[in-house]
């Protein structure tokens, strides 16, 4: 790969983490971190980034918009596939019985999984539909903020 091409990429991770911070998702780069969050008590959403095009158009600004919800996760957090692959692989060892799907989310409580949003029902659909899809798993599974 050419030099421009690397910096392009760089730029679009860069950006994306930068989107998921900005919406208050917390960066997990390690598999401590994603241990150390999955075992806080309580709900988490964790949302597999990714550098895809559905990510960026679709799954980004749901998880963004998805938040603002009168129900929500105890806690954001975020992994990156292709970037973070330790981090990805440990949270990923916790979504049993779901093939590794990037972008999707994850919503766990107690560290034990309770669904997913996977990438076929993110794929081609609007944010919009991600959001009420979230905000459903919400109504069933977190507490008012």
């Amino acid at each position: 790969m050419d030099m421009d091409f690397n910096l392009f990429m760089n730029d679009i991770v860069r950006q994306a983490r930068q989107e998921m911070e900005a919406s208050g998702y917390s960066q997990l780069t390690s598999e401590e971190e994603v241990e150390q969050a999955f075992s806080k008590p309580g709900t988490t959403l964790v949302m597999i980034n990714s550098v895809c095009g559905c990510a960026g158009g679709i799954a980004r600004p749901a998880a963004a918009h998805a938040i603002h919800y009168d129900k929500r996760p105890d806690q954001l957090v975020t992994v990156f596939a292709g970037q973070d692959k330790e981090a990805t692989a440990k949270a990923r060892s916790y979504f049993t019985g779901y093939p590794p799907s990037s972008p999707s989310f994850a919503l766990l409580k107690d560290g034990e999984l309770l669904t997913m949003v996977e990438r076929h029902e993110i794929e081609g659909h609007d944010p919009m539909s991600v959001v009420n899809k979230l905000q459903s798993y919400f109504d069933e599974y977190c507490e008012e903020v």
